[in-house]
């Protein structure tokens, strides 16, 4: 793979992941158009090495209060816990469902899960059912009223995420704003939720990889190394664009389109 290649797969990534457009599917869909061999699912992870990186940088004192309340807090899970130790918590348990389905369907993900009709209409669907959820839900709690319940929803809903098109921060918003809570609180618990997956997903694939004894090709890290930079910077900055955004405004530009680029891709899948 060429440094351009992996630049302009690097944007992508950081742009859409934290939109609620799929990255998955933008990096299944860009190889096609521009007649680039497909970098496969373990680019698409180092890319997520780098909006990972993002989000930790721009919640760094978010998730330096939660590590500190969790240390002094045995029992997050009880009324009088903390509100951050509630929140280390809440996506803690958050986390699980998407750790189960991961480790059952990882494999179908990186050979039939790139289908680009599966991916056209995961953005058609869950596109409208985010339209639905945005339109018709109150907004009016913070991500403190959550429970360990609605938070272990939220994370089976982040799950489906797995299948490509269907996006993560998509459809954790689109639960989230179902349970009512606003649109920058949704984002926020969204962002933060994608830490701890991040970080298992990147160990999981870094565990396959390793060979033990075998020498290390320092000269095939620049690629990847250059892709994490470019999207660490471009993420931390659609991060703050987002949040900025969801405090004036709703979702329906998003909406309208994750549906043109599902219908576009879905002419293209069926002309293939």
């Amino acid at each position: 793979m060429s440094p351009l290649q992996a630049i302009v797969l690097a944007l992508v990534q950081a742009v859409t992941e934290f939109l609620p457009i799929s990255s998955s599917g933008h990096l299944i869909l860009i190889p096609h158009l521009l007649g680039w061999p497909d970098q496969g699912l373990s680019f698409d992870i180092a890319t997520n090495t780098g909006t990972l990186l993002a989000v930790v940088a721009y919640f760094r004192r978010d998730l330096a209060a939660i590590l500190r309340a969790l240390a002094a807090d045995p029992r997050p899970w009880r009324a009088e816990a903390a509100p951050a130790a509630k929140l280390g918590w809440h996506l803690a348990v958050g986390t699980l469902p998407a750790v189960a389905v991961g480790l059952a369907i990882h494999d179908w993900v990186a050979r039939a899960g790139r289908d680009p009709l599966l991916v056209s209409c995961n953005l058609i669907g869950y596109g409208l059912l985010l339209f639905w959820a945005d339109r018709r839900a109150r907004q009016e709690r913070t991500e403190e009223a959550l429970h360990w319940r609605t938070a272990l929803l939220v994370g089976a809903a982040q799950s489906l995420a797995l299948v490509p098109g269907t996006s993560r921060s998509g459809i954790t918003l689109t639960a989230l704003l179902l349970l009512g809570l606003t649109r920058p609180a949704a984002a926020r618990f969204a962002f933060l939720l994608a830490v701890p997956v991040g970080i298992l997903a990147e160990a999981k694939d870094l565990a396959g990889h390793l060979v033990v004894g075998a020498p290390v090709a320092l000269d095939g890290l620049a690629v990847p190394l250059l892709a994490v930079a470019v999207s660490a910077v471009a993420g931390y900055l659609v991060i703050a664009w987002l949040l900025a955004w969801l405090r004036r405004r709703s979702l329906a530009v998003f909406v309208a389109y994750r549906v043109a680029f599902g219908v576009a891709l879905l002419a293209f899948a069926l002309r293939g």
